[in-house]
């Protein structure tokens, strides 16, 4: 039977029943549309991860108190309070080679008032390096001085937006407000700098680390400490030789877990790009259950048709046409609609997702438009498969119908 000849009767057949096909394909759009949506968009989320977090650079190293399997987080990283790490730790730290800046935080939530005005507000205590680790710059005055680092000292510098908040334009600089129940001087205003997945520093306070210790958190122990390496080739020296002080600072014998986590930036951007792979493809699998949806629909359309045609089985029996011939022609039916639902699916789910990342774009995020040759290879590759799968049964069940009964069929 020739191929070309087949393709264009069952074009023929497909056409002569122009709403019948539709309906029959809807079901396949839909499907690979979803799948091409839900693996586009999971990209572009990545993309946006990877963006907030490459700012810090490949070589930053964070040291966070608790212990971790080698692939999680922390405990503290939910909220746990966990008071191994100390500012001792952090100035210990410092003195490993290699390290270019390190600060230490003690973060806190707190009531912030001014005149008349007053709101609960994050607080950061810091150290002096914060500026090199965070790359952050000041807009107006002038930060943390490196001899504030070891005093109590009650001064303040103003994230852009709680400088906003407090001071509507006008030069803060010199003013007093209170944090808690303490009063503090406003040295500094951050320059703008936005929100990022890690943290909104716009919307924070930043004092002395030990001001934020004594006066208001009342405690010895720090949330993190967060190291500059001096070049990207260095961090994993660097970061097997903070693991060794730590553990000879807090006495751990061998056999004996951390209480600590280190993790450099490198490693944590692989983490999140398998936990968001991992996601990708578990919500593509969902969305492909639209696709068995559709292939049910399929089969029993194709079941419709074959009864419809039970008397034009029987003539092109009649005048020779063999089982294979008659299998062929539903199967090429079946995999035309599939195929061609499945190419209009691809067509409106690249689609929408380029209209998902200009309007994520338009709102100042980095939100790349991806459609993976992986993507629409997976959702022809399915197409055609439950296409055939689909129609093989109707093919077959066409093929098997006696030429006589048929053609005396009404």
């Amino acid at each position: 039977m020739d191929i070309k000849w087949t393709t264009k009767y069952a074009l023929k057949n497909i056409f002569a029943n122009k709403k019948r096909s539709f309906l029959t394909m809807l079901g396949m759009v839909i499907g690979v549309g979803s799948v091409i949506s839900i693996m586009a968009i999971g990209a572009g989320a990545e993309s946006y991860v990877f963006s907030q977090l490459e700012v810090f650079g490949g070589n930053l190293i964070g040291v966070i108190p608790g212990g971790s399997e080698e692939d999680g987080p922390p405990a503290s990283a939910f909220g746990i309070v966990i008071t191994s790490l100390t500012l001792e730790d952090a100035v210990e730290i410092g003195k490993i080679p290699h390290i270019a800046a390190i600060t230490p935080y003690a973060n806190g939530n707190a009531k912030v008032t001014y005149g008349s005005k007053s709101k609960f507000v994050d607080f950061s205590g810091v150290t002096s390096g914060f500026l090199e680790v965070e790359s952050s710059k000041v807009g107006t005055g002038r930060f943390i001085h490196p001899d504030e680092d070891n005093g109590v000292v009650k001064n303040a510098i103003l994230g852009y937006e709680v400088a906003n908040d407090f001071f509507r334009g006008a030069n803060p600089i010199g003013e007093k407000i209170k944090i808690g129940q303490e009063t503090f001087t406003i040295r500094g205003v951050m320059s703008k700098k936005g929100s990022s997945i890690l943290s909104d520093q716009d919307n924070q306070i930043y004092i002395p680390i030990k001001a934020a210790q004594k006066l208001l958190l009342g405690i010895n122990h720090i949330s993190m400490i967060r190291a500059e390496v001096d070049a990207e080739e260095n961090v994993s020296l660097v970061t097997q030789e903070i693991e060794k002080l730590l553990r000879k600072r807090h006495n751990l014998k061998e056999g004996v877990a951390d209480d600590f986590t280190v993790r450099a930036m490198s490693q944590a951007l692989d983490i999140i790009g398998s936990v968001t792979g991992a996601i990708s493809l578990f919500l593509g699998a969902i969305a492909a259950i639209s696709l068995l949806v559709g292939g049910v629909g399929i089969m029993n359309i194709m079941l419709v048709s074959v009864t419809e045609r039970t008397r034009e089985i029987g003539l092109r029996k009649a005048i020779g046409a063999k089982r294979k011939d008659i299998v062929t022609q539903f199967l090429a039916e079946a995999v035309l609609l599939t195929f061609s639902g499945g190419f209009i699916g691809i067509l409106l789910g690249s689609i929408f997702s380029w209209v998902v990342a200009y309007a994520v774009s338009s709102f100042g995020y980095h939100w790349d438009f991806v459609v993976t040759p992986f993507s629409i290879a997976l959702s022809v590759s399915v197409s055609v498969i439950i296409g055939v799968a689909f129609g093989l049964y109707p093919a077959i069940k066409a093929s098997k119908l006696d030429a006589i009964e048929s053609l005396r069929y009404e």
